[in-house]
């Protein structure tokens, strides 16, 4: 199943639809590089069934731009996904590292393999500065079940990391995605609705609602 947040990567048919797009002189350049290094781009809400759209978070050499495409299926060669959380270790400062290990050990344990999106995700991947000293890092929490995610919370809560400041997604096995601290929020009644993402929209969902979200 298509969801947001995965990584597509483009046959030699659709670096060439890319590269013909009429891009301004920063961007093409980024264009140009991701082309010659053949780095991915990010699955994004789909707007029409007939073409995938893309994105892409350009690093900072490149402006920070944030490019979107939308290509033909078939332009697309192979899926993938985000790094695991242990991997982007070494893009954390020293002083957490020992912390990020504990926390990444905790949410295996409660049933979650996290991994990490945003700009540690793009840094990691491409090589290129992305993170700067306001950077969020972002989790991509997949759960099975409400339990689950309750469980992933208290982990993230609990961690005594708060630099970088923890954000993201719990994403249920039907692809609706929740920002964590949102559905942390809602659970503890201090909300009445949250946002729900999709892979071909949003929505918000209520207190009676909520059971629809889960698997």
């Amino acid at each position: 199943m298509l969801q947001r947040h995965q990584l597509a990567w483009l046959g030699d048919a659709g670096w060439q639809q890319v590269r013909d797009a009429p891009w301004n002189a920063q961007a093409r350049e980024c264009i140009d590089h991701w082309s010659a290094h053949r780095l991915p781009w990010v699955v994004t809400r789909q707007r029409s069934p007939a073409k995938l759209a893309l994105g892409l978070a350009a690093p900072v050499q490149f402006g920070r731009l944030r490019l979107a495409i939308e290509v033909p299926h078939d332009a697309v060669t192979g899926f993938g996904h985000f790094p695991h959380a242990e991997s982007i270790e070494p893009l954390l400062d020293a002083s957490v590292r020992v912390d990020w290990r504990a926390l990444c050990g905790d949410l295996r344990a409660r049933g979650c393999e996290a991994k990490v999106y945003g700009s540690h995700g793009w840094q990691w991947l491409a090589g290129l500065d992305c993170v700067h000293g306001e950077s969020d890092l972002d989790l991509l929490l997949p759960v099975s079940s409400e339990a689950t995610a309750d469980a992933v919370c208290a982990a993230l809560a609990s961690t005594a990391i708060t630099r970088p400041r923890l954000d993201g997604e719990l994403m249920f096995a039907d692809g609706a995605g929740i920002a964590w601290r949102e559905w942390q929020q809602w659970r503890g009644g201090r909300v009445r609705q949250m946002l729900v993402k999709r892979i071909d929209g949003v929505e918000l969902r209520s207190h009676r609602l909520v059971e629809e979200v889960g698997p």
